[in-house]
């Protein structure tokens, strides 16, 4: 039985942003994970071997805020393990759900952590607590430590049994009091999921859609430079969204096994979809694929929310820079500046579709030393070994709402809906725009250019890590892997969606609430919860025995079928 409490403690930070501070900053931040790029860490021949079961619920899809960190230029939303609450930074771009344990006394574990010490009812250690669970990131940090079984809620939604990691050692920093990353990724991409037997490492989300415990399988993002974003679960956001039929629909692409790997199948690994092109004032430039052979001749880019920039490779980072009058290269890092009151919009094509970016969607702020010039995405990286040529973090994500869709196991493939949030036929921002959006978010940056043009530099790629040989069709219906087949499709092709089978959900201004709409019945619940401390089991302190009676959360259900509405208190952490 699903459990029913609710998470209603959410973080209300201040609509501004914080200053970038320095030049480092100017990076994927931690939850960019160098396994996950390297696109042979995490693939194990056991990546196919999940079960498919199904689990009933009074309540099949949630909605929690995405709340903006500036510090680190994450998003994070509140989950509940361990009778404790926790910040979690949300990242489309990794799959594993792991947080800083009370084991942890490194000095980067300054943070919220899950209370090994009270020895919470549901925990389920694995293997005495010796599987090991390691993760490394693209800044040279890395944490460690066991993977366990914990239930893990997010608002009204419960995960029984679902693994984690628990770091009791790491030099990872972690900003804003968040305590951990959630992945949102699939099973092939998880280090948990790769080190247990039998499907019990399924990820968060994956373990919610094989078990049949949303209303449809997927999750949303609306993402804005505060706390007014979401992360919905089985559902779409519904303030955002006001016509599903506008979503426009991309089918995933499926990798081939890694070289070395006894598997003959190909399977689903990254929230990956084919880039049509890349334009520049309107002019269409075609993304040219590091590995054209294994990829089809197609550009291939990841959707990763956990990253706050664009990265793309230096072939046509250079060719897009080259349309901007006055760009230059100005580090080794594939940094770019352009001037501040450059009057270009960039768009990128996935699809028949453009979504467009101004000014204050892809320029990251000026310089102290040169004012009147701005560091810019997207930034220029070398080649990845899994043929990923373009990374879109957050920068892109916030002029869309974005929409994962899981797939359904021999029904349909997964697939990224996108809903754009810009006018692709508005005007370039004017320079006094731009130039009063930076003194509103105090968005200089401190660092020294170069007085002296750098050359773009000639990058040979590295081998491919699959195995081209093997077939790997965007858009492949899997038999297994994905979400259970008990799921009718709603998303029958990249064209057509069934609207009554996506549900939405909204929240109020002022309280919490989601209101799920299918045939005009409604379900109420009221949250009575008290603000829960981070990291904190109510009633008891480090060093305590564990309570032996849990202090509940009250709630009320009113009478209703198929209609959903959720109304919870929003209290500031």
């Amino acid at each position: 039985m699903l459990a029913l409490t609710l998470l209603a403690a959410l973080a209300v930070l201040d609509s501004s942003c914080l200053a970038l501070g320095g030049l480092r900053y100017v990076r994927p931040p931690p939850v960019r994970n160098v396994a996950r790029r390297s696109g042979v860490e995490s693939i194990e021949d056991s990546a196919l071997a999940q079960t498919e079961t199904n689990t009933s619920s009074s309540s099949n899809a949630a909605i929690v805020p995405a709340v903006y960190s500036p510090a680190d230029q994450t998003y994070y939303s509140v989950v509940s393990t361990g009778n404790a609450s926790f910040r979690v930074a949300l990242d489309s771009g990794s799959a594993d759900f792991w947080l800083v344990s009370s084991a942890c006394t490194d000095d980067a574990c300054s943070v919220p952590k899950y209370q090994v010490g009270y020895q919470s009812p549901t925990f389920v250690p694995i293997n005495g607590n010796q599987t090991a669970f390691n993760i490394s990131f693209a800044d040279g940090t890395a944490a460690s430590g066991f993977v366990a079984l914990e239930d893990v809620q997010v608002a009204n939604l419960t995960v029984p049994q679902q693994a984690l990691g628990l770091v009791n050692s790491s030099d990872v920093v972690l900003q804003n009091d968040v305590s951990g990353v959630l992945g949102l990724g699939f099973p092939r991409l998880s280090r948990i999921f790769s080190s247990l037997p039998n499907g019990t490492g399924t990820p968060f989300f994956a373990t919610m859609a094989q078990r049949g415990q949303l209303a449809y399988p997927l999750f949303g993002l609306s993402l804005t430079l505060n706390s007014s974003g979401s992360l919905t679960l089985g559902a779409v956001d519904g303030s955002v969204v006001t016509n599903l039929s506008l979503i426009q629909w991309n089918e995933v692409v499926p990798f081939a096994p890694s070289i070395g790997s006894a598997s003959n199948t190909s399977s689903y690994l990254q929230w990956v979809i084919p880039l049509s092109s890349i334009q520049v004032n309107g002019t269409a430039l075609t993304p040219q694929p590091t590995y054209p052979n294994a990829t089809s001749n197609t550009s291939l880019a990841l959707l990763d929310a956990g990253t706050p920039g664009i990265y793309g490779p230096y072939t046509d980072v250079a060719r897009i820079y080259s349309a901007i009058a006055g760009s230059r290269l100005v580090d080794a890092t594939g940094q770019w500046v352009i001037p501040c009151d450059a009057n270009d919009t960039m768009a990128f094509q996935f699809g028949t579709h453009t979504y467009l970016m101004q000014p204050t969607d892809y320029l990251i702020g000026p310089t102290t030393e040169t004012p009147d010039l701005c560091l810019s995405w997207p930034k220029a990286s070398p080649p990845s070994t899994d043929g990923v040529d373009w990374q879109l973090g957050t920068a892109f994500l916030r002029t869309v709402y974005s929409v994962f869709s899981y797939g359904i196991n021999r029904k349909e493939p997964p697939m990224i809906g996108l809903y754009p949030l810009r006018n692709g036929s508005a005007s370039v921002q004017s320079p006094d725009i731009v130039e009063a959006f930076f003194s509103s978010v105090s968005a200089t940056v401190t660092t020294d250019l170069p007085n002296f043009l750098l050359p773009t530099p000639s990058i040979s790629a590295p081998p491919y890590a699959f195995n081209a040989s093997i077939t790997a069709p965007q858009g492949k219906v899997v038999q297994s892997g994905l979400a259970t087949s008990t799921y009718s499709p709603a998303l029958l092709t990249a064209n057509h969606i069934n609207q009554t089978a996506i549900l939405t959900v909204s929240p109020s201004p002022t309280i919490l609430t989601f209101v799920i709409t299918t045939n005009g019945e409604l379900i109420t619940s009221i949250s009575a919860a008290a603000t829960p401390s981070l990291g904190q089991p109510p009633g008891w302190t480090s060093g305590s025995s564990r309570l032996t009676t849990r202090v509940p959360t009250a709630m009320t259900l009113l009478a209703g079928t198929v209609t959903l509405s959720v109304i919870m208190a929003r209290f500031a952490l």
